[in-house]
């Protein structure tokens, strides 16, 4: 087996990644590349969790603003993330990959609830393991659940795969052609820094698992392959103060 650097990692796939240019909802396209490129690690023996933003479909501050409730709100985005679930699910199984579907919001006639212990025994056995409906709380981003699941399977590093977005910059690159693109970071210096590259939930949680983030653009062939095989792509954020 080629030697990877990651044994076990925990992708973390925004909802924009997964509608692509189309700019919301679910690109059959998309899913399909996401699958190969999902197999093509799978195929080297790594262990791989997945959580799915869902802001492809909805966000639970766009309800806010509505006038909605939050926490209503929130849990319209979680189930957002389990229909992305579902369908990366089939993308998956088209290309022969084995998948568990779990959510943290118990609908068993979809998928398993989210049992640590379970996933666990799941990813030993070579089966791709999507967390679905984040943390089941409101409040609570996905990029926080990814932390969060990485800590229990214990990850060796979170994948951020990101909609065109090839690293971390210190500005908008799209609105200041003078961004720098950061190599390195700290989860410490996104807090510094206001990078948001992830929640403060999310990076007091990685600096406190000592977990690193690799950020990448998903849209570039070969790159979460490359991010296993520990090949300098993107930007990575060491997850300790």
């Amino acid at each position: 087996m080629t030697k990877v650097k990651y044994k076990r990692v925990i992708l973390k796939i925004s909802g924009e990644a997964l509608a692509g240019d189309k700019g919301s909802g679910i690109n059959p396209t998309v899913i399909s590349h996401l699958a190969q490129e999902i197999k093509s690690v799978h195929d080297l023996g790594v262990d791989i969790g997945i959580v799915c933003g869902g802001g492809n479909m909805w966000r639970g501050e766009t309800g806010e603003k509505l006038g909605m409730e939050r926490s209503q709100a929130d849990y319209m985005g979680m189930l957002a993330t389990i229909m992305n679930g579902l369908a990366l699910q089939d993308g998956l199984e088209h290309v022969g990959v084995p998948t568990r579907l779990q959510t943290s919001i118990e609908m068993r006639q979809i998928a398993e609830p989210y049992i640590r212990r379970k996933a666990i025994r799941h990813l030993e056995k070579g089966r791709v393991v999507i967390m679905g409906g984040g943390t089941g709380n409101p409040y609570f981003s996905t990029d926080t659940t990814a932390a969060l699941r990485a800590a229990e399977i214990n990850a060796d590093v979170i994948l951020m795969a990101k909609n065109g977005v090839d690293g971390v910059y210190s500005a908008d690159p799209k609105l200041d052609p003078n961004a720098k693109k950061y190599q390195e970071l700290t989860q410490l210096d996104l807090i510094a820094k206001d990078l948001k590259v992830m929640d403060r939930t999310a990076s007091s949680l990685s600096m406190d698992t000592n977990i690193p983030l690799i950020v990448f653009n998903v849209n570039t062939e070969g790159n979460i392959k490359k991010a296993v095989m520990g090949e300098p792509i993107g930007t990575v954020i060491e997850g300790g103060k």
